[in-house]
């Protein structure tokens, strides 16, 4: 697919000097496609802020009815350390940062049973 018809544009920027990173609310506009993949969209978010992808987490995208149009949330962290500290493990897993293992289902249930007793 091209993404030369794919527009990113950011607003309500702010830069969060406390946590260490720059978030904002991104508008996607593509005509004619769909939905965009979070991705391509980090690298473009990356390219126009002049960071690395690793430090850019998007999420919450919705794409208004009718398509052409989505509108999501993306943090810009200053380095990778701050990003492990202070995001969530379930975004950072989804990156591929940290290594989430299942625990056999028997042994999740028996510690469950622990947890009433």
């Amino acid at each position: 697919m091209s993404s030369d018809a794919v527009t990113v544009r950011t607003r309500k920027f702010l830069s969060n000097r406390l946590l260490c990173r720059r978030q904002m609310v991104v508008d996607v506009l593509h005509p004619g496609k769909p939905s965009i993949k979070k991705t391509e969209i980090r690298e473009k978010l990356a390219r126009m802020y002049k960071t690395q992808p690793d430090v850019v987490f998007c999420f919450g995208f919705r794409t208004v009815f009718g398509g052409g149009k989505s509108t999501g949330f993306a943090l810009i962290y200053d380095t990778l350390d701050f990003a492990k500290k202070f995001e969530p493990k379930h975004r950072l897993a989804r990156h591929g940062l940290v290594e989430t293992k299942k625990m056999p289902r028997k042994q999740r249930k028996e510690r469950c049973q622990e947890k009433i007793k």
